[in-house]
């Protein structure tokens, strides 16, 4: 799976500005990667107009929404706790009403309902637009269900409410769905066929978010850089269209060429990549322009050629090895993170071993490292025994995290003596009178407050550093300071 799943975000509860004269509660808690996130904005952004505010006070909701992730067993098993939960309080408030968004909902929309009897609606991730409808039926005493994947729903139309904001970075989804059928991920099944959300709605969303004052955006999808939009529909569909739609495609370089030259005072940053969709292209966009982060989110899954052929993913390792180096010669001071899977069905110790001296060869700044677990529906759970013991997953998983440990304080390091642009997001965990923010290549900062603000693009001279996050002392505004 191409998403990050952050550990520190997870069962996050939302809450948001207070609409007048609405008068239900909403409880909305979200798990899994950024797009479930950027998600729950959508929903709430539906529902704000359906008489709904947020509430962080699951006692008093009228509507409880958990928005699931189907990617990791423990996820999954996280958001069955958390339903067990839900119904314990829906015992002593038999008005309250649970629902299930997202990808589990596709999933186990049967089990959830009818043998378990634990929700009264089941949502899937194209079906939001729905929800007012499925309320009504719950209303009058029937489950609703809605997990029809859709072909065009991209959302473009619905401006979502910034639930988890900082008020400086903010996600806008661009894609939904994938196409690549990797043989671990449950996506292209969850979520559907890829499409490709029309530029001009993803412009009037960036331009909203500018007047409100919001610095820096990472477009999001599933596969960002195979972004195409050719006049609404599914991707593998494009060789259908008409000489005067190919004609006027709008493809992934040309939309953040177009994002960085109409908003010269914002930041761009975009995840997922997949590999082979990387085009030089896009390379060449990020080489040019000073607002597009020099960072790329560039999961390889393995380093080893005949384990990518079993994940079905669309390179080998020489190919991806060929990319790094492009990377490197277009974008020198380009940071590149990497997802890992340790343990796959088959994996030999040789297998292992060139994802370690992968790993040494591209130097990623830092990872995403996971050992491999069997997800239902998958190509790999029909195909493939889940044949590597436990106990050996999790020693290959250490010597890859101990490695990316080593390589990413090097990576690290390098700043020390250099002065950077940092957007300044918040005040750092550790001290209240520092500042945090990330540099162009994704690295944290941190340094005294003084008199700068959060949103303020400021010059950081770098003096120290741990082995993720840069300490430094602010030196002035920079160019991009407006």
């Amino acid at each position: 799976m191409e998403k990050v799943i952050e550990e520190s975000l997870q069962g996050t509860s939302l809450e948001l500005a207070q609409k007048e004269n609405n008068t239900k509660k909403l409880f909305i808690e979200s798990y899994g990667c950024q797009m479930n996130f950027s998600d729950s904005e959508v929903v709430a952004s539906i529902l704000l107009d359906q008489g709904y505010n947020t509430t962080q006070n699951l006692e008093e909701a009228d509507l409880v929404l958990v928005n699931t992730c189907s990617i990791r067993d423990k996820a999954e098993q996280t958001v069955r706790k958390r339903l067990e939960k839900y119904n314990k309080v829906k015992r002593s408030n038999p008005k309250m009403k649970v629902g299930v968004l997202g990808c589990m909902a596709e999933r186990l929309k049967s089990k959830f309902l009818e043998e378990e009897k634990i929700v009264d609606l089941v949502v899937g991730p194209d079906a939001y637009k729905d929800i007012p409808n499925l309320l009504k039926e719950v209303e009058e005493g029937r489950d609703a269900i809605n997990v029809i994947l859709s072909k065009e729903e991209t959302y473009g139309d619905v401006s979502p409410v910034r639930l988890m904001s900082n008020g400086v970075t903010a996600f806008v989804s661009i894609t939904r769905g994938c196409d690549n059928m990797c043989t671990f991920c449950v996506v292209p099944f969850t979520r559907g066929r890829e499409r490709s959300r029309d530029p001009q709605s993803i412009l009037e969303e960036i331009t909203d978010l500018y007047s409100r004052g919001f610095k820096e955006v990472t477009l999001l999808g599933q596969n960002v850089d195979s972004y195409l939009w050719y006049g609404g529909g599914l991707k593998k569909d494009y060789d259908k269209a008409t000489d005067m739609q190919k004609a006027t495609a709008v493809d992934f370089a040309q939309l953040l060429e177009n994002c960085a030259i109409q908003f010269p005072k914002m930041r761009f940053r975009f995840s997922t990549s997949n590999p082979q969709d990387m085009h030089e292209e896009v390379l060449h966009v990020i080489a040019k322009y000073h607002n597009v982060c020099k960072y790329i989110h560039l999961p390889v899954q393995s380093g080893s050629t005949r384990i990518l052929k079993e994940m079905n993913r669309q390179h080998t390792r020489e190919e991806y090895m060929a990319l790094v180096d492009k990377i490197r010669s277009i974008i020198p001071n380009c940071s590149i993170s990497q997802d890992i899977i340790a343990g796959f069905p088959t994996e030999t110790e040789q297998d292992h071993q060139d994802t370690l001296s992968l790993i040494e060869y591209v130097k990623y700044d830092f990872g995403f490292m996971f050992s491999y677990s069997e997800r239902p529906g998958t190509l790999a759970a029909r195909k493939l025994e889940d044949d590597i013991p436990e106990d050996v997953k999790q020693r290959r998983l250490q010597e890859i995290v101990d490695l990316q440990r080593e390589i990413g304080l090097e990576r690290t390091q390098r700043f020390i003596g250099e002065t950077v642009e940092v957007l300044i997001e918040k005040t750092s965990k550790k001290s209240e009178n520092e500042w945090s923010g990330r540099t162009s290549q994704n690295t944290v900062v941190v340094f005294p407050k003084e008199n700068y603000k959060a949103g303020d693009f400021v010059l950081v001279k770098i003096t120290n550093c741990t082995s993720a996050t840069l300490i430094g002392e602010a030196v002035n505004y920079s160019e991009m300071h407006s």
